[in-house]
């Protein structure tokens, strides 16, 4: 079932001379797990606030094309709606927390207290969302006391409590360190073993190709490549756009061109652990 699909989607912010986005062609198929890059500039967080609606309830600017949620117009949805079917996880982890519980697990809560679900509910969805992403052990402390890293798991759980049909995270490891940024690809990789649909925007391709199965890039406001993972970040061309292959993939180029009988481009560590041990017989 195609839960999310663009038409020739552009936008233009007001005073800017040239459109952000161009012309936007997009399917997701529910259940998918879809990475979106480019280079900086190129439109990725302006899409997402297309998705979710930002633009052009708060985002003022030219919005042109059609965009359709489980085959309805997105604008026939009312905002209550939309923020059920529909998460939205931040760059900046700090700015999704509300500030006013004292613990993480009431901060985790707070989202369907303001729905006014029944307390028991709360804390069995509570619980279980924890217990999901492993993020237990931070029950009881303050949520201005985390780390970047636990911070935002904080935040995917307060939005994956929701049960959105549809996630969007955008750049959520721009302002981690390595240690916090695991722990969110982490989460993001058990997020990915449930039927929550998945679009991340992400620039770290070693990463994002660890984990998604479609990969969508944009360049000067249009979708230059839309594939699998491996066809996608296997593909030099990507570099054209400001897009760099995985490092696997770049050592395994190195090795064919030395003359190395690479038969099957690795684009993540698990492939490129058996094509390097078939090759160099270790």
């Amino acid at each position: 079932m195609t839960l999310l699909e663009l038409k020739n989607v552009g936008f233009r912010y007001p005073l800017a001379k040239e459109p952000c986005l161009r012309r936007i062609n997009l399917k997701v198929e529910e259940g998918e797990f879809v990475g979106i890059t480019g280079r900086n500039g190129v439109g990725k967080t302006t899409l997402c606030n297309i998705i979710r609606r930002i633009i052009p309830e708060f985002i003022d600017g030219e919005l042109r094309g059609e965009i359709l949620y489980k085959g309805k117009p997105l604008s026939s949805y009312s905002r209550g709606e939309l923020a059920k079917e529909i998460g939205f996880v931040f760059q900046n982890p700090f700015v999704q927390i509300s500030g006013i519980k004292k613990t993480v697990y009431e901060e985790i809560g707070y989202s369907l207290e303001n729905l006014g679900v029944e307390r028991s509910e709360i804390k069995r969805r509570i619980d279980e969302i924890m217990n999901l992403l492993k993020i237990e052990h931070l029950k009881d402390k303050h949520p201005k006391k985390l780390s970047g890293g636990q911070s935002q798991l904080v935040a995917l759980a307060s939005v994956l409590i929701m049960k959105p049909r549809l996630l969007l995270v955008d750049e959520p490891t721009s302002q981690l360190d390595p240690v916090g940024t695991e722990m969110v690809f982490e989460a993001l990789k058990i997020v990915k073993g449930t039927d929550t649909t998945v679009i991340l925007v992400e620039h770290k391709v070693d990463l994002i190709s660890e984990y998604v199965n479609r990969v969508v890039v944009l360049n000067e406001g249009m979708v230059v490549c839309d594939g699998p993972n491996n066809e996608v970040f296997s593909n030099l061309e990507i570099e054209n756009y400001g897009v760099e292959v995985p490092s696997v993939t770049k050592l395994a180029y190195e090795l064919k061109s030395k003359g190395y009988p690479i038969e099957n481009i690795p684009t993540n560590l698990k492939d490129a652990e058996i094509e390097f041990r078939k090759v160099l017989k270790i």
